[in-house]
């Protein structure tokens, strides 16, 4: 996008109570006491794709040993996180890597725009975390059968590898492709309503993920780690 041009999915805005309930702010709130009460590593941050991961006994067998925060939140856009991220969810902790998964919930915003989000978004960590390395995962392919989110999602994928390369300690991890089966279908043995995955469609993601984080935790000196204050 033009630098002139405002980009509406990088404008940081909370979700708006519709339901009456506060229960986006109350997770919202759950999330910056928790930076208060914990010293985590690694910090997975987005919306139900990581909301969910901790469900599964894949995130106690892989990513809670490594004293992993997930600050996901059902429906989330890149507006939302990155209203979160501005308002709490980042004091007081200094990761050494984050995870970052949003960007499927933007159905108001181009492919341009919503890749111009996630990048606001890893900008923002970069510049608050500056130490921590930032892994942003691609959007999975979506629906039984080719339409046009998943194409759409591509095309975010696709801007995403050029963009992200500019930030230096940011990585983009995308293993959606492994989803797809030879004639275009997706199973719902991996994504059990076609968008969410399943236990078996988390363990297929978190073995790559997985290897990445332990990579980027070992090549930290333990020098580096700063107290918390």
């Amino acid at each position: 996008m033009s630098g002139d041009e405002m980009n509406p999915a990088a404008v940081a805005q909370p979700v708006e109570d519709v339901q009456g309930d506060e229960r986006w702010m109350s997770q919202h709130t759950r999330f910056v006491q928790e930076c208060k009460d914990a010293e985590p590593e690694v910090l997975f941050v987005g919306d139900s794709m990581v909301q969910l991961m901790q469900q599964y006994e894949i995130w106690k067998e892989l990513f809670s040993p490594l004293h992993a925060l997930n600050f996901g939140i059902g429906g989330d856009t890149t507006c939302n996180v990155l209203w979160r991220l501005q308002n709490g969810e980042l004091d007081n902790i200094r990761p050494k890597a984050v995870v970052l998964w949003v960007g499927t919930n933007n159905h108001n915003h181009t492919a341009e725009q919503v890749a111009d989000g996630i990048q606001a978004i890893a900008q923002l960590l970069t510049s608050r975390l500056p130490k921590a390395k930032i892994i942003v995962l691609g959007l999975l392919p979506r629906g039984e059968q080719p339409n046009p989110l998943r194409e759409k999602n591509a095309a975010v994928n696709g801007r995403l590898r050029s963009l992200l390369p500019r930030l230096g300690q940011v990585q983009f991890l995308d293993v959606g492709p492994a989803f797809v089966h030879s004639d275009g279908s997706i199973s719902p043995h991996d994504m059990f309503d076609f968008l969410h995955l399943t236990a078996a469609g988390y363990r297929a993601l978190a073995k790559p993920l997985s290897d990445l984080l332990l990579q980027i935790l070992e090549e930290t000196p333990e020098e580096k780690r700063a107290p918390l204050v």
